[in-house]
């Protein structure tokens, strides 16, 4: 299926009534490729992907990778947090791991991040601030390689990365995945970074496929 007109535009011709407008367009398009496209994404999914990314409008999974739908089942918050604390992703995990059976699941940060970038400093945002302490963990675990960058730009994009990769190992100490991997069940983990001023996506090789890398005290019996 067509992606759509990869030109950037001025967002102030967006209203409500233009969304609804985009969709009837959207339709005609989908059923001119395809008759019956809409019928057989009524039939159910079964995406080999989950992604968990940032919530920011300039990183849509499928266009950045040139997906359809049905092809990558998605969650996505401020600055792509893993923490076990949250029930919102865990409930995604379970679905797309027990039900959907995905065969991968990858963290999917990007450089220019601003919810990275608040958590690196100490002004105050509001409720928001809770929600990036796990990513301030982050750079008080990892303090001492960020305190080598002087450049304040690379520490910035070394930071992405970290959130990303602490994601992948918070990822792998669920006992959601750690079951799957029990049963020996096809499930591989993986960490990815995007870049907005290039569209490149950077594998971070941090890819995990069982617990054999895990710390002994995270797994289970």
């Amino acid at each position: 299926m067509a992606q759509g007109n990869l030109a950037i535009h001025d967002t102030s011709h967006i209203t409500y009534e233009s969304l609804l407008e985009g969709n009837q367009k959207f339709i005609e398009e989908a059923l001119q490729e395809d008759p019956q496209f809409f019928e057989k994404l009524a039939n159910g999914q079964k995406p080999p992907v989950l992604w968990i990314g940032c919530a920011d409008s300039r990183v849509p999974a499928d266009r950045i990778t040139r997906t359809n739908p049905g092809e990558i089942f998605v969650h996505r918050n401020i600055a792509n947090v893993v923490v076990h604390t949250d029930l919102n992703l865990l409930s995604v995990l379970d679905y797309a791991v027990n039900v959907l059976k995905v065969k991968h699941v990858i963290v999917v940060g990007h450089y220019g991040c601003g919810g990275v970038q608040a958590a690196m400093g100490n002004k105050q945002f509001g409720l928001i601030d809770n929600w990036l302490r796990t990513i301030k963990d982050v750079y008080q675990k990892h303090l001492a390689e960020l305190e080598t960058i002087t450049d304040e730009k690379q520490k910035f994009n070394r930071m992405v990365e970290l959130n990303v990769i602490e994601g992948v190992n918070n990822l792998c100490k669920t006992t959601i995945v750690q079951g799957a991997w029990a049963d020996g069940q096809e499930l591989n983990i993986h960490g990815w970074v995007y870049a907005l001023d290039t569209g490149k996506i950077t594998d971070l090789k941090v890819d995990a496929s069982d617990s054999t890398k895990m710390g002994s005290v995270y797994k289970f019996d």
